[in-house]
């Protein structure tokens, strides 16, 4: 195929998204000839400011992704809430496909779908975030051939996912959100195959398709188990089995479609973990006071013995919660979202 431009740039954000934006976009020049789409992690509910705040921020149109709208140079899409935000035969597409991460929209799910359908005609750029979602996004991108772009971590409000993306993917250009607009309009001018010699993982064109929703429920769980390994890790979403999607086991989905890079997964998990301690200490506390009531009713009715025996059990949960909760304020361990990207990348 002719050579071709680097027509396309896909940006992720997260937490301290909106100001890194907000200065990427202002640093865009008016004449760019590639199309912007940008995510930044969302609540499922409501409309997105984003669009309005982009758009007076900088000199390119912003506006919300409309599904199956063809890509238009010199205009910013950004993500819709609860839609996965994809590229695909060179139209836009919103989904409803499974969460990655937690997250719909997911930046992973972007840069994916954007490498699988434009190869080495796609920039990725990971702004301010927790956690690392983009990470693999970034990964796949470079794979066939595309640039990766990191803001500077030091300059970040939160650094986990450039760090992230840093510790995991060769990036091209680490640079402030202010500044990286000025390398993009010379990135995009740059003329390359239209396709990459390597088409990469089989397993980036399998998610590609959940994401989009694509196909029979049955043929993506079979997608899934023919590209991986059952791992005997349970999904946070809905219980099932995750399945491994690399030797490492840095990734995984299960066969629904909810997908977890493993720093995900461990968060999700400890969250997952306190909220069983509380049901346990408020269990506890149910039963210590369901234990009194039965005491007192049978030392009223002259039972002695039995009374003796609620009274037993009101002191073992008694201590069981007073132990229960001294652990759950005091020796509880913090899981920080910052991670360990930081360790990594020192």
């Amino acid at each position: 195929m002719a050579g071709q431009p680097r027509d396309l740039i896909v940006v992720g954000a997260s937490a301290g998204g909106v100001e890194a934006l907000r200065e990427f976009a202002a640093g865009l020049p008016a004449d760019l000839p590639a199309a912007v789409l940008v995510v930044l992690h969302l609540p499922p509910g409501g409309a997105s400011a984003l669009p309005a705040i982009l758009d007076r921020a900088g000199p390119l149109h912003a506006l919300s992704a409309r599904d199956g709208e063809p890509l238009r140079r010199a205009h910013l899409y950004t993500a819709v809430p609860d839609h996965h935000l994809l590229v695909h035969d060179g139209r836009i597409v919103l989904s409803r496909g499974p969460t990655e991460n937690g997250y719909r929209p997911a930046v992973d799910a972007l840069f994916r779908s954007a490498a699988v359908d434009r190869g080495p005609r796609v920039i990725g750029v990971v702004l301010s975030g927790a956690l690392d979602d983009g990470t693999a996004g970034l990964a796949a991108i470079k794979a066939r051939g595309g640039v990766a772009v990191a803001q500077d971590p030091h300059e970040a409000i939160y650094r986990a996912m450039p760090d992230n993306a840093l510790a995991r993917v060769a990036v091209d250009h680490v640079l402030p959100s202010g500044k990286i607009g000025g390398v993009l309009a010379e990135r995009v001018r740059e003329v390359v195959d239209g396709e990459s010699n390597d088409p990469g993982p089989a397993v980036d064109e399998v998610e590609a398709r959940i994401a989009r929703s694509e196909g029979n429920a049955n043929v993506v769980s079979r997608e899934v188990f023919d590209v991986s390994q059952p791992s005997g890790l349970a999904c946070p979403d809905c219980h099932g089995v995750l399945h491994s999607l690399d030797e490492a086991g840095t990734r995984y989905r299960c066969r629904v479609g909810h997908a977890w890079t493993a720093k995900a997964l461990f968060y999700q998990q400890s969250l997952g973990i306190e909220q069983a301690l509380w049901a346990a200490l408020r269990a506890l506390e149910e039963k210590r006071d369901l234990a009194i009531r039965m005491s007192q009713d049978a030392d009223h009715r002259g039972f002695h013995l039995v009374s003796a025996r609620y009274e037993r059990h009101r002191a073992e949960a008694d201590h069981a919660a007073g132990v229960l909760r001294t652990f759950l304020f005091e020796e509880l361990p913090i899981v920080d979202e910052a991670d360990d990207a930081s360790d990594e990348t020192a």
